[in-house]
């Protein structure tokens, strides 16, 4: 069994302290539903546990003139059950409402969905989709890192260890804009995704004036498709043009063979799903 000081502070002053004094013997833990896994698994083994649930007020979901903000501490559960984020934040809701089960998803935060940086993170395509930036806080100050910049590798972040993810910043868009995202998985139950595919547009009439594309699962980190973005802008949205960029979405991915599928079955089904989240993502826009 591995013995850990179990640590509630209720400030984040408080939380930079007991960092500063344990250093890297020190693990976050938020909802705690990959952290613990570790722990029994033996792949950390901690001198301290420094939870973070104490600090309610980083767990909201709200909009101001400029953007959305969502707390590192929001759970799954919220973003699931938030009108503002099923009507204006659709790709996020659609990966939050299925981490896990109810279960989970009522602990499990965004923050540390992010933080943990597995390249399956249902949350990681979404909120690369809708622009997200990360608001990072230390001892030093605040700083914003484009969520683009913030994965450096599997289980890997730019965060630096006396740092903490308070908030996600979603830019507010006007007018026809839709996202999605889509899940695919062995089963509808609590399963980790074979991959992930999210999809943004902004329309102007039937062109595509704003077009971005995340996948998970498709490299070391969760990726923007960048060619298949710039091929989609301004071109009148259709079946050949979607069939086309998800082509190029499939080419700009490195996915690797694991247990839970082969890297050619991968790239075939990004190929297929970029087009059908364009589609629902164009769908869900005409509704606004």
């Amino acid at each position: 069994m591995i013995d850990y000081d179990y640590l509630k502070p209720k400030t984040l002053d408080e939380v930079f302290s007991f960092l500063h004094r344990y250093g890297e013997k020190a693990v976050l833990v938020a909802g705690g539903t990959d952290v613990m896994v570790n722990i029994r698994n033996r792949k950390i083994a901690p001198e301290a546990l420094i939870s973070l649930r104490g600090l309610e007020d980083l767990a909201y979901i709200k909009k101001d003139d400029d953007a959305y903000h969502i707390g590192g501490l929001t759970t799954h559960r919220m973003l699931e059950t938030s009108p503002l984020a099923r009507e204006e934040l659709s790709a996020l809701h659609d990966g939050a409402s299925q981490v896990g089960s109810v279960q989970i998803r009522n602990v499990a935060t965004v923050g540390g969905n992010i933080c943990n940086a597995a390249p399956s993170a249902d949350t990681a395509a979404p909120l690369l989709a809708l622009d997200a930036t990360a608001v990072l806080k230390g001892p030093k100050g605040t700083r914003k890192v484009p969520l683009k910049d913030f994965f450096t590798g599997p289980s890997r972040t730019v965060r630096a260890p006396d740092e903490i993810l308070v908030e996600f910043e979603i830019p507010v868009v006007e007018g026809g804009f839709g996202s999605a995202y889509h899940k695919h998985a062995r089963r509808k139950a609590m399963d980790l995704p074979i991959l992930g595919v999210a999809v943004f547009l902004k329309m102007d009439g039937d062109t595509i004036k704003t077009a971005r594309i995340a996948l998970s699962v498709a490299a070391p980190t969760p990726l923007r498709a960048l060619e298949a973005e710039a091929f989609l802008r301004g071109k009148s949205f259709s079946d050949e043009v979607l069939k086309e960029a998800g082509r190029i979405a499939a080419r700009e991915t490195s996915p690797r063979d694991s247990l839970r599928g082969k890297a050619w079955y991968r790239r075939e089904v990004f190929e297929t799903f970029v087009p059908r989240m364009a589609a629902r993502a164009l769908e869900r826009s005409k509704k606004r």
